[in-house]
């Protein structure tokens, strides 16, 4: 057995279960206007992507970062670009970040040997073979034969290409 009611916000009568009533339900009709109705939430613009975000004052009390998030996709391109190495939760120590390292460098995929460019082939060669220096300056990128060759020829030592940068 339905009762009638009329909402609150914009004054429609709808039908709603007694059961709803008791509870202190049944107020509105539909989510929109129990959304549109809730006066305490603030407007904020998406940290990312610059959309209209509602919060409610718990919400803006209990954020860590301050920075407000249309969904989890805009909040995850930002983690992702924010909490990198030491900052990252499941960070160990680093030591095979040097892919990673001349990826954010900007660095064109390209062997500086054989001018190499398919990404298949190609690893990252420590210049001053430390494979625990993992600062820019001392990785360069080469296609698997031409680090091979580097390796166990010093192959481009001579022609200055794989000198230690400082």
């Amino acid at each position: 057995m339905a009762l009638m009611r009329e909402c609150a916000r914009c004054g429609k009568v709808f039908k709603t279960k007694p059961s709803h009533v008791r509870l202190g339900h049944g107020k509105y009709c539909s989510r929109e206007c129990g959304y549109l109705s809730n006066r305490r939430r603030t407007q904020f613009s998406c940290f990312l992507c610059g959309k209209d975000v509602h919060r409610t004052p718990k919400q803006v009390r209990t954020s860590k970062s301050g920075k407000y998030f249309c969904g989890r996709s805009c909040q995850t391109r930002w983690r992702n670009q924010v909490f990198i190495g030491p900052k990252h939760a499941n960070w160990k120590h680093g030591r095979q970040a040097y892919r990673t390292v001349l990826d954010r460098a900007g660095r064109t995929k390209l062997c500086v040997l054989c001018k190499t460019t398919d990404h298949r082939v190609l690893a990252v060669h420590h210049i001053d073979r430390n494979r625990l220096n993992n600062a820019e300056g001392n990785l360069v990128w080469l296609c698997h034969n031409c680090h091979f060759l580097v390796h166990h020829y010093d192959v481009g030592r001579d022609r200055g290409l794989l000198k230690a940068r400082s």
